[in-house]
């Protein structure tokens, strides 16, 4: 049945509920709560896993076994420096546009310095994937410190993945909790289901066009305020509330207003994010080493929604902590997006790739609501 059939089909807007895919990757539980990674619980992975083993299983299916572990990482220490040409790139546009801007058009540019960016084959397209995911670390911190006015630092072989993502970032090489947090949210943030940056990697990949414009895609997706960025929103909207005794104010003013209270609610989850819980008592510790009351803010803003002025059910969600983490550990609000690509990196690729071993052209249909005609051509010069 074509676009311009007058047969009565059901309209879902923005294909919400529709089943496009289907995926052995991850799974998103919205009733009881709960984030799989190929099987395994988030928070399993979180506590006893690392970024580095995540990646390749998101990829790969199944955790690594030593010898493929050391074997990954090693590919990643290998990419993870960027190419004198990329870098100048950075210095050049780092500080005149938006960082997800500036990482969108690094990635693209990346594709120039490949001459085999065109070859579709799975082989490629992974070879590609892993050298994103190594190097995404590097574009990101070094976008940091072009926008903060400060010199680019080169990755450190020493360091794991998402340590030498906050030395980069940070010039400061992190403390094993500093890590270990780093490493959460990268992890927390590496999947989520048919997300809108991730079906813009597929549509992108269907038409077997390249990893590196699949991932641009995804970029530009996640660019967008309705998808990433609600973690600065919300941490605005903390630190505009100011101390405790002010929350219930500033809410019932927001609410009687009918503005949006960021940080609550989740297209997905009917019940407190999972992802949430673990970030609260990060954010818990920050506000206890470095004695703000920041934290108890948002306590008293989380007790308040939930009880009082939040619809039924509405829980914080991903982004109500992770700005206060981020913020804390000395990065600046713009960059907070571009740290959600870098944890995500690895999940548009996985998909990306498990969706082109069974490609299909991605050709949803338009409902046509405009006048059918024929209507009658006039010329310019006769009409009114």
């Amino acid at each position: 049945m074509n676009e311009g059939s007058e047969a009565k089909e059901e309209l879902r807007r923005g294909l919400e509920g529709v089943l496009a895919a289907e995926t052995r990757i991850g799974y998103v539980n919205g009733s009881d709560g709960k984030l799989f990674y190929r099987g395994y619980e988030i928070n399993s992975l979180v506590e006893q896993s690392n970024y580095e083993e995540v990646s390749y299983l998101l990829l790969y299916g199944h955790l690594p076994k030593r010898g493929e572990y050391e074997e990954y990482v090693k590919r990643l220490r290998e990419e993870m420096p960027l190419p004198d040409e990329v870098l100048s790139l950075i210095k050049n546009i780092g500080g005149r546009t938006h960082p997800m801007s500036a990482l969108r058009t690094v990635i693209s540019y990346l594709s120039v310095l490949d001459s085999m960016e065109s070859d579709s084959s799975t082989k490629n397209q992974e070879r590609i994937g892993i050298s994103l995911i190594a190097r995404m670390p590097s574009i990101v911190g070094a976008i940091h410190r072009v926008y903060s006015g400060k010199e680019i630092i080169k990755p450190d072989p020493e360091l794991g993945y998402a340590s030498n993502f906050f030395y980069m970032s940070t010039g400061a090489r992190p403390d094993p909790v500093e890590s270990k947090i780093m490493d959460t949210a990268l992890i927390i943030h590496a999947d989520h289901g048919m997300n809108a940056s991730t079906f813009s990697a597929l549509v992108t990949i269907s038409t077997m066009a390249d990893m590196y414009s699949a991932i641009t895609s995804a970029i530009g997706t996640l660019k967008g305020p309705l998808h990433g960025g609600a973690n600065e929103r919300a941490l605005k909207m903390i630190q505009s509330v100011g101390r405790p005794e002010n929350a219930e104010k500033v809410l019932k003013v927001m609410t009687d207003k009918g503005e949006r209270v960021m940080g609550f609610g989740h297209r997905v989850y009917k019940v407190y994010d999972p992802r949430a819980k673990i970030l609260k008592r990060y954010a818990e510790y920050f506000a206890e080493r470095k004695g703000n009351e920041t934290f108890k803010t948002a306590q008293i803003i989380e007790e308040l929604m939930i009880n009082k002025y939040g619809e039924r059910g509405i829980f914080p969600n991903v982004d109500f902590y992770s700005g206060m983490i981020y913020d804390a550990m000395g990065f600046r609000t713009e960059i907070f997006t571009p740290i959600f690509a870098t944890g995500r990196i690895s999940g548009w690729v996985a998909r990306a790739l498990e969706y082109s071993t069974e490609n299909r052209l991605f050709r949803p249909k338009a409902l046509y609501v405009g006048e059918k005609g024929p209507r009658k051509y006039i010329p310019i010069q006769d009409r009114d």
